[in-house]
């Protein structure tokens, strides 16, 4: 393999490749894409060789400084959370100025905080995503397909949505693929990503394949854990489980009850591209925090 950087040994290249699909799976690329470039920020030290990484199909590297993100780097997966009714703007202000600085994937936020996010977080990388039928899922589709337009005009660039767990677990397998897909469709045409929110605490592990599968047949990007509103939160077990139904590529997304850094790369190495918790500083630090959204 000649065309690798110099000094890169084949758990350099893993770790590389791994990265690389982390990055096109969240960006929203799509087969019809297929002709063109996708944007990746990752560092590459001038002597791991650049060259190499043109020879093998880059069209462009991009970096960032101060502080570029390493590969595999945790903070990179996190989506900084803040949920509770009762968050104040002074709250808000405080997530985004940590997520830049820690440079984590996002910052998740009820819809009404949308602008707000937007606004200081424009140019930093980081993403505004915002939760939609929240935290039930049993709202009407056309008031989730308005709560969805209505977040992506205001700057998200995300969407999370609950599943209407109702109908699944009463069988009307039908309704819950139309819901999903009226909101995916709708963000992929805003130019938005879609997390399916399956509040796994509530289902048995047939339900979680299924709910899994209708979520991928609807076009959702990702499938996501909990709300961490309801009596549980993200399992090894979930995750492995969703990753082994929806495969390699779609995004899997633990959220509720990761509190620290050992719970995160737990998630991480059973299949998650991307971890909600209202304690990404301390993870990130190697502390520990309440876990509550």
């Amino acid at each position: 393999m000649s065309s690798w950087p110099a000094g890169w040994t084949e758990e350099h290249l893993e770790d590389f490749l791994a990265e690389v699909g982390r990055q096109i799976l969240t960006s929203g690329w799509s087969p019809e894409d297929a002709r063109g470039c996708v944007r990746l920020d990752m560092e590459v030290c001038p002597a791991d060789g650049v060259g190499g990484l043109v020879q093998a199909g880059a069209c462009r590297v991009g970096a960032r400084v101060p502080d570029p993100v390493r590969l595999g780097d945790t903070a990179s997966y996190l989506d900084h959370t803040l949920l509770r009714p009762d968050a104040t703007v002074e709250e808000i202000d405080t997530i985004c100025s940590e997520a830049i600085e820690h440079r984590f994937a996002s910052v998740c936020v009820n819809g009404s905080w949308v602008p707000r996010c937007a606004e200081i977080l424009a140019g930093s990388g980081v993403m505004v995503c915002s939760v939609i039928g929240f935290p039930l899922g049993t709202m009407a589709t056309e008031v989730k397909t308005y709560e969805a337009r209505r977040a992506i005009e205001d700057g998200a660039n995300e969407i999370d949505m609950v599943l209407h767990v109702g109908a699944l677990k009463g069988g009307d397998h039908e309704y819950v693929r139309r819901d999903i897909e009226a909101v995916a469709s709708l963000c992929h045409r805003l130019g938005a990503r879609l997390k399916v929110i399956l509040e796994t605490a509530l289902l048995t592990d047939e339900e979680k394949v299924v709910a899994c599968r209708l979520s991928s047949a609807a076009g959702a990007d990702f499938v996501k854990t909990s709300t961490g509103f309801s009596k549980g939160g993200a399992t090894v077990a979930d995750i492995e489980l969703m990753r082994r139904v929806v495969g390699p590529v779609m995004g899997v997304k633990a959220s509720g009850g990761v509190r620290d850094a050992s719970g995160a790369a737990e998630m991480i190495a059973a299949g998650a591209t991307r971890i909600g918790a209202s304690a990404s500083v301390e993870i990130v630090r190697g502390g520990s925090g309440s876990g509550e959204y």
